[in-house]
């Protein structure tokens, strides 16, 4: 009990976080500054800055103390993953948001048990938990991008045989489509405006989106720009074998189902089977809680158990 009310106090807090940077990013409160700081009004800048809330206020130093420590951190890789994400911070914010929400977490288990293993337990297990909040939605996201990739070519096709360049229509897809191949091509369009070229735009799309079928359009697109030729029919055939990819890739995700539910299956059950015998026979399992070779043989089952969810996750991911 005091494990699970330390976790999810930790993951309370890091979603609390992420809810008031989504809310704050929804707002108009930074382009109002912006507006305020060209136009020379310092005094009605400062004004606003007097009138921010605690929480405002804890969201600008994230976002000073993030920027702060990018500047001394050489590497781009965990931004990038932000990126993937669709999660509007920097790698250095995230972190600052992790060590947050275990410290928390540790804080919470070491007062309510008194003991620092199990504290220190908890801190890791909420900073993978996290982590792999990361990890699922950054793969949800890859995967509606896919879903709407042949989609999106034939809207771009089509569109360039009514007479569209395919800049305006790349400027229709953001306008017309859903989140997230919307929010990727303003992210072109937005940095073209900015004196960006089209080409080193599209490479940092593929960049950030990591999928193997964009990359084909976006060499595809290249290659047209340099020699010529008709890019409507290009990117109809690429379509095309986009959505027979997708198609395949459906039936092998319908046909690996059961050893993919198997495996969550068989991680779940030791769990469920340790609730089941607590509630019929409360202290039966005191022994293996309590002593420590009972408490080694938790661990080393757990490890086992990631060991075995691992292996069955990756003989079912058939890559198409």
């Amino acid at each position: 009990m005091i494990i699970f009310v330390s976790i999810l106090t930790a993951v309370l807090l890091f979603f609390l976080i992420l809810l008031m940077l989504e809310y704050r990013k929804r707002t108009k409160r930074a382009l109002s500054r912006r507006m305020h700081y060209y136009a020379g009004d310092m005094d009605a800048l400062e004004g606003k800055k007097d009138d921010r809330t605690l929480g405002e206020k804890f969201m600008d130093w994230l976002r000073e103390t993030g920027q702060q420590m990018q500047k001394a951190r050489q590497g781009k890789t965990l931004d990038l993953r932000m990126r993937k994400a669709g999660l509007s911070l920097l790698g250095t914010e995230f972190l600052i948001i992790l060590a947050l929400s275990a410290a928390l977490g540790f804080v919470v288990a070491f007062i309510l048990s008194k003991k620092l293993y199990l504290a220190v337990l908890v801190a890791v297990f909420v900073m993978m938990m996290e982590w792999v909040y990361v990890l699922v939605r950054t793969q949800r996201r890859e995967a509606l991008f896919r879903n709407q990739l042949g989609d999106c070519l034939t809207m771009v096709a089509n569109a360039m045989r009514a007479g569209f360049s395919f800049l305006q229509a790349m400027d229709l897809i953001a306008k017309e489509m859903e989140p997230p191949i919307s929010e990727e091509f303003k992210h072109v369009m937005r940095d073209i405006s900015l004196g960006t070229s089209m080409e080193r735009a599209l490479e940092d799309m593929d960049k950030r989106v990591g999928s193997p079928d964009f990359s084909l359009v976006v060499t595809a697109v290249l290659i047209q720009q340099q020699v010529g030729g008709d890019l409507a029919r290009i990117l109809d055939t690429i379509s095309e074998t986009i959505q027979d990819r997708i198609r395949m890739r459906r039936e092998v995700q319908t046909l690996t189902a059961q050893g993919r539910i198997s495996g969550w299956v068989l991680a779940a059950l030791p769990v469920a089977m340790c609730i089941l015998l607590n509630v019929i026979s409360p202290g039966y399992l005191d022994p293996l809680f309590k002593e420590r070779i009972g408490q080694m043989a938790i661990g080393g089952a757990i490890v086992l158990i990631i060991i075995g969810f691992i292996i069955i996750q990756r003989i079912v991911d058939i890559e198409v």
